[in-house]
């Protein structure tokens, strides 16, 4: 991830972290599980390109008394311009104070794909995927699974560490881990990523963290923090289904309804 020379607050008091239980075997069996959070994981992704939304993407370094050295931060909307193509509207980017490390491609790659969603119903193929048994993380009781890639393949990346099933609906609602592999003299953060459900029916990521060394092939171990909010969720309504990130609609009619769940609300059981 961030290059030598890359993510820082709080993380919130709602966010609970999940207590263990005892490993079990789950009544469904753990293909299908699996085949069934994938298709959710599919089918949350689809629809969110179907909505507009905030990303507030923060990084800091963090010096030896625990002072900032440095901070990255980029705020901006995810809409749709006149003509119905998804655009990244900034709204607050002041210059970057990083010396230590910088943004890369990768960087801001896994910013909008690992991190977000990680294993739909397609990446499958490309990961093993372990039981690991239940927990309860807040108020959902959940399977665990621990998740690596099969191989590696020039110019992809990858999530590798746990996920979080909600055991009633089969959706992801938690991941924690690292995009992999690790590129050139680049080094990349364990995070973090929690969902909630929006408008009763997809689970969204909107709280990304990360509090960690980054530890690099030539030069100093960097601590950095980050932190990534996806907030104000509003469906936005046309004639035309945006399949793929970027992907153009023609309806310049289009406008966005509906309210998104409030940030930092905790997530109901289920639609």
């Amino acid at each position: 991830m961030f290059r030598l020379f890359i993510m820082m607050v709080l993380l919130p008091t709602n966010i609970v972290v999940g207590q263990k239980q005892t490993a079990q075997t789950p009544q469904l069996s753990t293909e299908e599980i699996i085949r069934r959070f994938a298709a959710a994981e599919s089918q949350n992704k689809i629809a969110r390109n179907n909505y507009t939304f905030t990303q507030d993407f923060d990084i800091r370094t963090i010096g030896m008394g625990g002072q900032v050295t440095g901070e990255y931060h980029r705020v901006s909307d995810i809409v749709y311009d006149d003509r119905g193509a998804r655009v990244e509207k900034i709204t607050y980017f002041p210059a970057s104070s990083l010396t230590e490390i910088g943004i890369t491609p990768e960087d801001m790659k896994d910013l909008a794909g690992v991190q977000p969603f990680a294993l739909t119903l397609e990446d499958l193929p490309k990961y093993q995927i372990d039981y690991a048994g239940k927990e309860r993380v807040d108020e959902l009781n959940t399977y665990t699974f621990d998740v690596k890639p099969r191989k590696f393949i020039e110019g992809e990346r990858y999530f590798q560490g746990r996920i979080w099933v909600d055991d009633q609906d089969l959706q992801v609602v938690k991941a924690v881990g690292q995009a992999v592999p690790q590129v050139k003299d680049q080094a990349f953060p364990h995070f973090e990523s929690y969902r909630e459900n929006i408008d009763g029916k997809y689970w969204f990521p909107t709280y990304v963290y990360a509090d960690d060394d980054l530890i690099f092939k030539r030069g100093p171990v960097v601590h950095i923090k980050m932190v990534v909010r996806y907030t104000k969720y509003k469906k936005f309504t046309t004639n035309i289904r945006m399949v793929n990130e970027g992907e153009a609609a023609t309806d310049e009619s289009a406008t966005p309804d509906k309210k998104a769940a409030k940030p930092g609300e905790k997530p109901p059981r289920r639609p």
